[in-house]
């Protein structure tokens, strides 16, 4: 009885301690990509004011404009008051655009974040049945020349920048067979190319992971006894092997997701997408400091918090790996 009522408290201590490394690990995190976004804009040589307003702009309207700014207060003071606001959400006032950093960032947020998860289930969906097909298609040492191709191919496709697997499928798709729009964001036929322009190179990584992991998993003793049974090989596959191949799928899954997460970025630019990626580029040319400052975190906070919602969902499919930690 006393095992039965310990092991539970065991757990849920467990749970708690993995919770507040988790927090505390975030709350770090969190402050040091605040501090290198803030950082960012005074490492950057020259006056981000002057090359805004540009060489004619008079000294007294540069200093005003730096003065509005807070630009000339001491940098610690600069920093507090960063910090402050965003912690309210209020990332300041474009240097070029004079609206809103925050509501700038609210207008293109969605877009990329639209097409950052599109194309993450997409190179899932991809992945899990090419990884299982090829698991199962190669198991034992079978059919080698598929093992050969399947992983050479692979390795070309997850060694391709997105950005140059963007232009190529631009003229196979765009331009040479004129099937499907090159630029902006217009309907779903627009999202077609810049989604798989993220998500081929994921897919490739993916899916030679499940294979591995089923390979392994099929070796397992649960699936001989399974076997042993006279299951359905479908049976086999899906219900015994599959769920426990997922485990590393979902961890290295949950850190591609942070690389397309950042991959938007360029391919946005070769698509003409409107989201923070074009937002960012075209800030910099214009050396809008404070908007692409408040750019750059969004996708530091945001890798961070996909990083946590892997490990989340690792504890949930294994409690065990939390006692493990404690």
């Amino acid at each position: 009885m006393a095992t039965a009522v310990t092991a539970p408290r065991v757990l849920e201590n467990a749970w708690v301690r993995f919770a507040a490394r988790r927090l505390g690990r975030l709350v770090v995190s969190v402050w040091v990509v605040i501090t290198a976004a803030f950082l960012m804009i005074h490492l950057v040589p020259g006056d981000p004011v002057r090359a805004v307003l540009g060489p004619t702009a008079t000294a007294e309207v540069v200093a005003a404009k730096r003065a509005a700014l807070g630009l000339d207060d001491p940098m610690w003071s600069q920093y507090l008051h960063y910090l402050q606001g965003v912690l309210t959400g209020d990332f300041g006032t474009g240097l070029a655009s004079s609206l809103p950093v925050s509501q700038v960032i609210s207008q293109r947020l969605p877009t990329t974040a639209m097409l950052a998860v599109l194309a993450f289930l997409v190179a899932v969906a991809i992945a899990i049945p090419v990884g299982v097909f090829m698991g199962v298609l190669t198991r034992g040492g079978r059919a080698r020349r598929a093992e050969l191709s399947f992983t050479a191919t692979s390795v070309v496709l997850a060694a391709v920048p997105e950005f140059l697997l963007a232009v190529g499928l631009v003229y196979v798709f765009g331009v040479s067979l004129g099937w499907l729009p090159v630029a902006g964001r217009s309907g779903a036929s627009s999202y077609v190319l810049p989604v798989l322009a993220l998500a081929i190179g994921p897919a490739a990584v993916l899916s030679r992971i499940v294979r591995v992991q089923l390979q392994s998993v099929l070796q397992a003793d649960y699936v001989r006894t399974a076997r042993a049974k006279r299951l359905r090989a479908v049976t086999v596959y899906l219900k015994h092997a599959l769920p426990n191949t997922l485990t590393a799928t979902l961890t290295l899954g949950g850190l591609l997701l942070s690389v397309l997460v950042a991959g938007t970025v360029l391919v946005e630019n070769v698509f003409a997408w409107p989201g923070l990626g074009t937002t960012m580029i075209s800030s910099i040319l214009a050396r809008d400091y404070p908007v692409v400052q408040a750019i750059v975190l969004v996708y530091g906070v945001g890798v961070l918090l996909v990083n946590l919602a892997v490990d989340i969902a690792l504890a949930l499919l294994d409690p065990r790996s939390t006692i493990r930690e404690s």
